[in-house]
């Protein structure tokens, strides 16, 4: 706990890009030095985080060496729902505590999501872009058939995920007429009746749609055995985490047909160099590629920096909120 005696405590936010510029960050309540960088790389982060008591980061890494060259460090403030960024045993090796953002984004990604699903199943980009190039004069009728265009209801909806944001998917599929089911965690079985086994999932599901953390267990959990599996050639949508899905796998699933579409809002490398896999689909019209903003509606991102506040005051008044366990 923080000694209210000692000297204003200082906080590190290491990048503050990743957080838009007319969001309100309110002044934290007590005596602090706010030292604010706007974005800061890896190796940068051991010698900007050296003095501080409280860092706060979305993305930057904060990993062991950094951690241990801090001596002063009681608190690592992830601006995000994900810790996979820092260290979380390390900071537990040296008595630092890491706290995160919980439940903010249960109506922006949802939305998001359904938005790619809406677009990708009713072909609403390729249409728009065969208008802007004169399609419609082409076919000289009120009306031509290109691209594919099929119902949500009815279809079936596969979510792994059973977290705020799969629980919201499942609410919304079900209004729009779903049949929604929840996989069983990846290489468990029996978690009950409310569950269906993965391997059923990737069978039979339509459109299916990851909402993971990413975990050892979870990275390329999608993969070229499980396209294999997907008898259904369903939609694939990941605005989850990238790694969750091999990239390699999906561009070669994509293009052989072995899935009808895909709608990524995440990549393994952000932003993904020109010749990443996702950006040589780009090409497609069956495929969606957005830059990791499912999460950031101006709502969404003024509650995570209200919490994200919160989780600091918290912290120094000795009460500490949404702290990870390693």
């Amino acid at each position: 706990m923080p000694d209210a005696t000692s000297n204003p405590l200082r906080i590190v936010l290491l990048d503050r890009r990743t957080l838009p510029d007319d969001i309100h960050f309110r002044v934290f309540s007590f005596a602090h030095e706010l030292v604010q960088f706007d974005h800061t790389a890896p190796d940068e982060v051991s010698e900007r985080i050296k003095d501080a008591d409280i860092v706060i980061t979305n993305k930057a890494p904060v990993r062991g060496p950094a951690i241990a060259s801090a001596p002063n460090l009681k608190l690592v403030a992830v601006a995000a729902t994900g810790t996979d960024v820092v260290d979380v045993a390390a900071c537990t090796q040296y008595g630092v505590k890491v706290s995160n953002i919980r439940n903010y984004a249960v109506n922006t990604v949802p939305e998001h999501t359904f938005a790619l699903i809406l677009a990708l199943r009713r072909s609403l980009l390729a249409y728009r872009n065969s208008v802007q190039a004169g399609r419609w004069q082409e076919a000289n009728q009120f009306c031509y058939f290109d691209f594919p265009i099929n119902d949500l209801a009815g279809s079936t909806l596969g979510i792994i995920g059973d977290g705020v944001l799969g629980r919201s998917m499942a609410d919304i599929g079900r209004a729009f007429g779903m049949k929604v089911l929840f996989s069983d965690y990846k290489g468990t079985k029996g978690m009950g009746p409310l569950y269906t086994p993965f391997e059923k999932v990737l069978e039979v599901s339509d459109i299916i749609t990851l909402h993971s953390p990413l975990m050892p267990s979870t990275r390329n959990m999608i993969s070229t055995a499980e396209f294999a599996q997907m008898a259904r050639r369903p939609l694939l949508i990941n605005t989850a985490r990238g790694g969750l899905v091999d990239e390699a796998a999906l561009e070669h699933a994509l293009r052989s047909g072995q899935i009808s579409g895909a709608g990524f809002d995440v990549v393994t490398a952000e932003p993904p160099a020109d010749d990443h896999p996702l950006m040589r689909l780009l090409d497609l019209p069956n495929f969606l590629l957005t830059p990791h903003v499912a999460w950031a509606s101006r709502v969404a991102v003024q509650s995570l920096v209200d919490q994200l506040i919160d989780n600091v005051e918290a912290f120094e008044r000795g009460t500490p909120t949404n702290i990870v366990a390693a």
